[in-house]
């Protein structure tokens, strides 16, 4: 008897366990609330990879962004011009171009028209207008140019300097017919950069109709065209007698340094026909000593003509 109470209560005792358990069980999910539940966690699991993987990966700063410095324009290999600049230069820089960087020695390349003299004259400059080199040359005068090469040194106290290779020519009675520059950079040690010569090769005025030995009557030169000034100084343009006596002049004032047009008239007054050079000549401000004959011409263009009364 004493065994069955034992085993009556241990039953009792187990099925009181199995009710509480029942009881604590967790209430079932809706059906359609499981997708749910996994969209979730899978959501969760991506962004737990995410947040670990920006942690692992090593930060990676981000450089300031660098305004890059306005670089000179530099003329095209291929040269393109304004309408109406098509008459090559009567002193031609084929090599070097303007800025080029040069040490000494360096190799200057042109093809020259000369002047009536058929003497021509090779300068470099430095910034300050003190000639660094003069070479004086006779060459035959050959109306579509002539190949020219130079060989030019130069000492500089300066680790560098602005310079300018100045070449001129003058007519038979010893004034200058033709004055062209190139601006360059001169250094006392390092390699040389060349620039192309680009639109360089063409003269700076067009005169339309201007043609050599032209004839004009009335006492009046009309003058129209367009001219790409070196900087921004007038271009002074004249009527010289062979001697270099003026007869008449005009003071031509540009906006800015890119080509514009011009139109002016020059005045004379002669009894008979008269050689005269029509003469378009601009100033270097930039050069602080002045040649004896040359001043600070940066450019000269002239053609002969013919003054009839």
């Amino acid at each position: 008897m004493k065994y069955r109470l034992l085993f009556l209560a241990s039953l009792l005792g187990l099925l009181a366990g199995c009710t509480q358990a029942i009881e604590s069980a967790p209430t079932p999910l809706p059906p359609d609330y499981l997708p749910t539940v996994v969209a979730l966690t899978g959501q969760a699991a991506f962004a737990t990879a995410d947040a670990l993987t920006a942690a692992a990966a090593p930060t990676e700063t981000q450089a300031p962004a660098v305004t890059p410095e306005a670089a000179l324009e530099l003329p095209s290999p291929t040269p393109t011009f304004a309408a109406g600049f098509t008459e090559f230069a009567q002193i031609r820089f084929l090599s070097p171009g303007p800025m080029s960087s040069l040490a000494s020695p360096f190799v200057l390349q042109t093809i020259l028209v000369a002047g009536e003299s058929e003497r021509i004259q090779v300068d470099l400059l430095g910034e300050d207008g003190r000639v660094l080199q003069r070479e004086i040359k006779k060459l035959t005068r050959n109306p579509a140019g002539t190949f020219q090469r130079f060989e030019i040194s130069f000492e500089i106290r300066a680790v560098s300097e602005k310079g300018y290779i100045r070449i001129s020519t003058k007519d038979d009675f010893g004034k200058i017919q033709a004055l062209n520059t190139m601006p360059v950079l001169l250094y006392s040690v390092g390699s040389a950069q060349v620039n192309p010569p680009g639109n360089m090769i063409y003269e700076r005025v067009m005169v339309e109709g201007l043609k050599e030995k032209a004839s004009y009557y009335a006492g009046v030169v009309m003058l129209k065209g367009r001219i790409w000034p070196f900087n921004d100084q007038p271009v002074i343009v004249e009527l010289l007698t062979q001697e270099g006596t003026p007869l008449s002049s005009r003071i031509l004032t540009f906006d800015g340094i890119d080509t514009q047009s011009f139109e002016t008239t020059l005045p004379y007054k002669v009894s008979e026909p008269t050689p005269a050079r029509l003469t378009f000549r601009q100033d270097n401000p930039l050069l602080s000593v002045e040649d004896p004959e040359l001043g600070k011409l940066i450019y000269v263009y002239t053609v002969e003509v013919i003054l009839n009364p």
